[in-house]
């Protein structure tokens, strides 16, 4: 049974609804009151306007995310609760491991697997843990126990650096837990060797969403032109070359990252040319430049982290399309992604295709894929779905 001596959140008439599909958040504007006093980081109960209980969760005053719920039954929090679901969440890994030559994958994806505000990577033999949520911080070890039971991992490292912990109120540190950290990090994906930055990379070193559409794209570069924009360290374009591509360019703006496609062609045997430069202002002059491509990859940051942002979101996601289209002959192949949960699906579709529609051009859609099956999807929490990949081939 729900604890009774907990705080009780009532949340407004109406809002309750998305609670009894599955959501596990209630933001500060769907509050009516609260009973008691909650103390940030710690447990409440959540009620609707009939008082009809809907979840036990975190609270949190200083996120706009206010609850975040760990159950929506009437069970106790405990310990063991949360070890079970790292458990849990491992074990679906296992489950789903189908791919060979990987050896790296999303373990724990936060409210996916009920694990509110918790990212963990395993890169080889290191697993990368974050703990983004004020409430789940004192879980830390219990976590970072069942992830050694469960995986038995060289290396544990608490990578708490990104900005959301201060929004959420906490510090920013990173720590290894367990083992020693390794110089290099190098994984498996596909069968190609990545040189991962864990320490300094990005997220927890590497986004491993792509390894399906990584592997997607290379039926379509042989003896192709390949441009890979917002390269990062090289995911695509590693891939189009493995597969045969006649050239590969790949291009991003951070010069660390470019430094890591260096290291990693050079890792796998692979000819690719790097470029660092801002991928908007490289698109136009390759068009100015009257330059042809024949398989273009557009998998840019997320340009929105809002929605009220969505209509410069959708302006840049066209921009780039258009530069894309400009460069691709008829056959071309344009794979185009948005990694924001804020940008809806058939929004981003539709604005890539208008791009189409502006030049005049007819495109047949390929495929609409999505994120990798490590980091699934949980029914009633429609912002667990975010990335949002498509294909589509120029046919004039």
């Amino acid at each position: 049974m729900s604890n009774p001596s907990l705080p009780i959140v009532h949340v407004i008439n109406g809002r309750q609804k998305k609670l009894m599909q599955g959501h596990p958040w209630v933001y500060g504007n769907e509050i009516e009151r609260v009973e008691g006093e909650p103390i940030d980081g710690e447990l409440v109960t959540v009620v609707d306007f009939r008082n009809k209980y809907m979840g036990t969760g975190f609270y949190n005053s200083k996120s706009l995310i206010t609850v975040r719920l760990l159950t929506h039954r009437q069970e106790e929090i405990t310990d063991e609760l949360i070890a079970r679901r790292v458990r849990e969440a491992c074990a679906y890994r296992r489950f789903v491991k189908s791919r060979p030559g990987t050896d790296s994958c999303r373990l724990i994806y936060g409210e996916a697997d009920r694990l509110p505000g918790v990212i963990c990577d395993r890169f080889a033999g290191v697993v990368v843990l974050q703990i983004l949520a004020l409430g789940m911080e004192k879980y830390t070890q219990v976590i970072a126990d069942a992830l050694i039971e469960c995986e038995h991992p060289d290396c544990l490292l608490l990578q708490n650096d990104d900005a959301i912990r201060r929004k959420e109120g906490m510090e920013c540190f990173t720590r290894v837990l367990h083992g020693a950290l390794p110089e290099q990090v190098v994984i498996n994906e596909n069968g190609i060797r990545l040189s991962v930055d864990v320490m300094g990379g990005q997220k927890t070193g590497y986004f491993l969403d792509q390894k399906d559409n990584h592997l997607f794209v290379r039926q379509f570069c042989k003896g192709a032109r390949v441009l890979d924009c917002f390269s990062y360290i090289g995911g695509f374009a590693l891939n189009a070359a493995a597969a045969g591509a006649e050239s590969v360019t790949a291009v991003d703006i951070s010069e660390s990252a470019v430094q890591l496609i260096k290291q990693n062609a050079a890792l796998n045997g692979l000819a690719v040319d790097t470029v660092c430069a801002n991928c908007f202002d490289y698109l136009r002059a390759q068009v100015k430049d009257k330059q042809r491509y024949d398989v273009i990859v557009l998998d840019p940051p997320a340009f929105t982290k809002a929605h009220a942002n969505m209509a410069n979101a959708c302006r840049g996601y066209k921009e780039i399309a258009l530069s894309a289209m400009r460069l691709l002959p008829a056959g071309g192949v344009l794979a185009t992604h948005s990694c924001s949960y804020h940008m809806p699906e058939d929004v981003f579709v539709n604005t890539v295709l208008s791009a189409a529609q502006d030049l005049h051009r007819q495109v047949r859609v390929i495929t609409l894929r999505r994120q990798d099956i490590d980091h699934p999807v949980l029914a009633g929490y429609p912002e667990s779905h975010y990335l949002k990949s498509l294909w589509l081939q120029m046919l004039d």
